[in-house]
């Protein structure tokens, strides 16, 4: 991959003198995103911004959904060299208020009333808690009030001219965004505008996108996928987005068909979702050429049933962090589907060793700690305490992922490092348990986490998500479980079920939420 000499400004400009009229972004609505007309608006925005004092090296942040002022929000911060901070929509006040404090956030773009959740509310709530936040902007509200400025008047109504475009600077700070960690506080991952932009370009190379690409983009903006395979790749690429504010896949389907969508890159849900409405309905989506998903357990059976159902679609696993995005890039070919089935992924413009806890590095198929070194890998944390115990003196960041490198080098994820299950002495990989398990019919979900268990230490417990409503008592998992083969010391010894897991904004299970909850089933039932 070549570095890359322009941000994301550059390219906006670029885009807007040579194809002014040329679809960047579609919408749902019809009201698509041209390139003139969003930077246009802009510049705008950046004259607006440099009128209320804000200047280069302040902190935004904006907790919106795939809008398109979210695009105009992130062009014109890196036009006046402004740090951008997208937050999940679905936060509130305890995120909410640590995110803004420890970033020092000056400047905040929010929803009025939105799925039910009064944002201005909740930031008059926040204000005392914010010294360094001076403004306070809402989009789309019409009620705006008690200091807030409306996003519609700053686009309208300039602060004066445009001011300069700040110097193009590769290296420099251009976004933070916060891990959706399941324990401690979130850290505020830092990435530059070189760092993400080679996120970017190793899906690109990969998967050969090109003009005549589009990817739906159901993730979030405000997550490091949404933001950069869905604002970003619009503009320093030549594959247009297609945002979806809220995923439903009845509105995904039809969505792909009008708009000749080629690609997906999003969590492994959205993916399940389309196959089983493709099967209902006799669907076979022709334009759809590849789906990754990641972020979550992806059953073998979900990559080779998308092959099947879907006309000239491949689907499979990639793998990734926020602090290190799209470590591998997934197998494309049809004669590799058992790895894109089995694997997650291909590794692609990176280094990745494999540790024991010692250190040590292991041999290729032995399983250890995931460490990566790569041209995409973050700046580091917020805090420098964070980043030296994450980053060694190698530049090799720690994933806490446990996994191997297999002789096609692509990487399987066994587990979490905290996620083993230690059953008298035994390590047990929680993700073997829910492959198999994925296997049956009626399971829709199933996630293994430990139990206290009085003899060995730790047991296994499966959460279960079924379908249809069904149920599935010991006696019948048991039976199952002895048709696939699993070792009977790895079979769960308890079944609770739920209607849903808790997730985090990224898709991933909340095993830390499961793991207390058993326990104090198991000491109350004690």
């Amino acid at each position: 991959m070549r570095l890359r000499t322009k941000n994301l400004a550059d390219y906006a400009r670029d885009k807007a003198l040579t194809s002014p009229e040329a679809v960047a972004i579609y919408l749902e609505d019809g009201n698509h995103i041209q390139f003139s007309s969003i930077f246009t608006e802009a510049m705008s925005l950046a004259a607006s911004l440099s009128g209320l004092g804000l200047k280069a090296g302040d902190v935004i942040s904006f907790q919106l959904p795939n809008w398109r002022e979210a695009v105009a929000i992130d062009i014109a911060a890196v036009w006046l060299g402004l740090v951008v901070n997208p937050v999940i929509p679905i936060y509130r006040d305890r995120e909410l208020a640590f995110i803004l404090a420890d970033s020092r956030c000056r400047c905040l773009f929010i929803p009025g009333v939105y799925r039910g959740h009064d944002f201005p509310e909740m930031i008059e709530r926040l204000s005392d808690q914010l010294p360094n936040l001076q403004h306070v902007i809402s989009v789309r509200y019409e009620d705006a009030g008690n200091g807030l400025l409306r996003y519609e008047d700053l686009i309208q109504e300039q602060g004066g001219p445009t001011p300069e475009k700040q110097p193009t600077d590769m290296a420099a700070l251009k976004l933070i965004m916060y891990t959706s960690g399941t324990t401690g506080r979130a850290k505020a991952v830092r990435h530059s505008h070189q760092s993400l932009a080679r996120a970017i370009d190793n899906g690109v190379e990969a998967w050969e996108l090109g003009a005549e690409d589009v990817m739906l983009m159901p993730s979030p903006v405000t997550h490091i996928t949404g933001f950069a395979n869905g604002i970003e790749q619009a503009f320093i690429s030549d594959c247009k987005t297609a945002f979806m504010e809220r995923w439903d896949v009845n509105r995904a389907a039809t969505y792909i068909e009008r708009v000749g969508a080629t690609g997906c890159v999003s969590a492994t849900p959205f993916l399940q979702e389309l196959v089983e409405k493709a099967q209902r309905d006799s669907l076979d989506l022709p334009t759809l050429r590849f789906f990754a998903c990641g972020g979550a357990s992806v059953p073998p059976t979900l990559i080779t049933d998308a092959h099947r159902v879907f006309a000239n679609c491949r689907a499979f696993r990639v793998y990734g962090c926020t602090e290190a995005p799209l470590i591998t890039v997934g197998f494309l070919k049809p004669e590799e589907e058992s790895l894109a089935a089995t694997t997650d992924g291909r590794i692609n413009n990176w280094d990745v060793l494999i540790i024991d806890d010692e250190g040590q590095s292991l041999a290729q198929g032995s399983d250890g700690e995931i460490l990566v070194k790569g041209p995409a890998l973050m700046l580091g944390y917020g805090e420098e305490q964070q980043t030296s115990r994450a980053i060694n003196d190698q530049g090799y960041f720690a994933t806490g992922d446990i996994g191997h490198i297999t002789p096609e080098g692509a990487i399987v994820i066994t587990d979490r490092k905290k996620d083993i299950i230690i059953r008298g002495g035994e390590n047990i990989s929680a993700r073997e348990i829910e492959d198999v398990l994925h296997g049956h019919e009626m399971i829709s979900e199933a996630a293994v986490v430990a139990m206290p268990h009085a003899r060995l230490g730790e047991g296994v417990c499966v959460f279960l998500v079924m379908r249809d409503s069904a149920t599935l008592e010991m006696p019948e998992l048991q039976v199952f479980l002895q048709a696939t083969g699993l070792a009977k010391q790895k079979w769960p010894q308890r079944i609770e079920m739920t209607e849903a897991l808790q997730k985090t904004a990224s898709g991933k299970v909340k095993k830390d939420v499961l793991r207390k909850q058993v326990a104090v089933l198991i000491e109350a039932e004690a």
